[in-house]
């Protein structure tokens, strides 16, 4: 039976934070080990691969609820790898969604910058004015 790990050693071998081990231990992402007389937490190496799958998952934008529902496929012997991708797909959606609002954030802030280059004093600032249109619009559509 390979020797149990210490929190120290699964943090570095997975490249995080030891109060991120314990985190995710509260949350429910990572199972509480088991412990020494002492109070020690010893790990085993599925600690480690779980950890990294958590970071790689935080990585391509699934939040930490989403990543939970992701282990939980995992382990089920009852989930097909549709079920995974149903996920995925959300995902993407997701971020796809957030690449429309940040592209509308980018075209406002052009058209702002294009109408400063005129000058003027800051009472009179044309990125300030269309900063003031944008929100008295948002506020209509809302």
């Amino acid at each position: 039976m390979p020797k149990p790990l210490t929190i120290g050693r699964i943090a570095r071998q997975a490249d995080v934070h030891i109060e991120t081990i314990r985190y995710y231990e509260r949350r429910g992402l990572l199972p509480e080990p088991p412990r020494t007389q002492a109070g020690y937490r010893q790990y085993d190496a599925e600690s480690v691969t779980r950890l990294r799958f958590i970071k790689e998952a935080q990585a391509l934008g699934f939040t930490l609820e989403e990543i939970q529902g992701l282990l939980a496929l995992r382990v089920d012997k009852e989930t097909s790898c549709e079920d995974v991708r149903h996920r995925a797909e959300h995902k993407v959606a997701d971020i796809e969604a957030k690449i429309s609002a940040l592209q509308e954030m980018r075209n406002a802030l052009q058209e702002m910058i294009a109408a400063c280059a005129q000058g003027g004093p800051s009472g009179e600032c044309p990125l300030l004015e269309t900063l003031e249109r944008y929100a008295l619009a948002r506020k209509g559509r809302k």
